[in-house]
């Protein structure tokens, strides 16, 4: 367990690129970066449901385009939580699922599974329980929306996996949940307990792929504006280093963010511009770098047994920022 002096002491600690005295300041739009042949493939969005959707479809269009410009064909989509904004109305049968899911991520571009978290919008009763409703909606068996319990795990891709993905439910119990009562929830302390106890015994199972990937809704490091989760960083930042988890996806700060610490394994990579208003940054992209920019895209995710190789896009598909990683944990940008 850190001590709060080591955590800040890490906190204050930049990373230690292999690169950085050539790296120098990096461009407002980066140079194309090309698929690997024989790389598995997902494109990945967060705070994506909201209720005026003309960002949200204006980055699903992006998406579509991305694909189709580099002939990308992914085997699944991650969806990093904040599902649903605002009101659900008929639950599982509500036509929000039709209209902002299924025709906007359409199964023809996007065949493989949807695999999704929980965000703190989706914690809430509007007016039912949205949690239920997305759980029952999965469990239907007639979509490619993929959340078969609040903490689960997945192996990717399926035949031949690389990647061993922990997706947690990182809505805990906090200060505020008891001012917001009525409409807003979270997990209750036993769930809470519950769900870290199951992660420390996923960690320590033998893992036979090269890549162990951890994704929940908040961050645990974040230069935007909801800032560094105290409860995340006390709970789950040890046990990623501990265990050299290679990778932390999250969203809920409405950017893109990619932050690296020295003497951390854990690369942390946030997708928060899937359709919800944009937030301004807290701390300025450098800093904690090595990227962090206020803009609505999404973000795409190639992986062999060599290497990963992570890419934030705008809206309109065009790559502003990409890096790679290896099993051994190397980090190299690429922009």
């Amino acid at each position: 367990m850190q001590t709060s002096s080591s955590r800040r002491r890490f906190l204050q600690q930049t990373f230690a690129y292999s690169a950085l005295a050539t790296l120098g300041s990096l461009p407002a739009r980066a140079k194309e970066i090309p698929t690997e042949k024989g790389a598995s493939e997902m494109l990945m969005i967060g705070d994506w449901g909201y209720e005026d959707d003309t960002a949200q479809v204006k980055v699903a269009a992006g998406l579509k385009s991305y694909a189709a410009k580099i002939s990308l064909h992914p085997d699944a989509l991650l969806l990093l939580g904040d599902n649903w904004y605002g009101a659900l109305e008929g639950g599982a049968k509500s036509p929000r699922w039709q209209t902002n899911f299924e025709a906007l991520y359409p199964a023809e571009t996007f065949p493989g599974p949807a695999y999704a978290v929980l965000g703190n919008h989706d914690y809430q009763n509007f007016p039912g329980s949205k949690v239920e409703a997305e759980l029952e909606y999965a469990a239907s068996g007639k979509s490619r929306f993929t959340m078969p319990a609040r903490w689960y795990t997945f192996q990717f891709p399926r035949q031949n996996p690389l990647i061993t993905f922990i997706a947690l439910d990182s809505n805990m119990p906090h200060e505020m949940s008891a001012k917001k009562a009525g409409r807003d929830f979270t997990l209750t302390p036993a769930q809470q307990a519950e769900q870290l106890a199951w992660l420390e015994t996923e960690l320590k199972r033998p893992r036979t792929t090269p890549y162990l990937v951890v994704m929940g809704h908040h961050p645990v490091y974040s230069d935007g504006p909801h800032g560094d989760h105290p409860v995340l960083v006390r709970d789950w930042a040890p046990l990623f280093q501990k265990h050299d988890v290679h990778l932390y996806l999250a969203g809920h700060d409405h950017d893109l963010q990619h932050l690296e610490f020295a003497g951390h394994p854990t690369t942390h990579f946030l997708s928060g511009g899937g359709g919800a208003d944009l937030y301004d940054l807290k701390i300025q992209s450098g800093e904690r770098g090595p990227f962090a920019q206020k803009v609505y895209g999404f973000s795409h995710l190639s992986v062999t047994k060599q290497k990963m190789t992570l890419r934030h896009l705008d809206a309109g598909g065009q790559t502003l920022h990409a890096f790679t990683k290896t099993p051994a944990g190397k980090v190299e940008i690429l922009t």
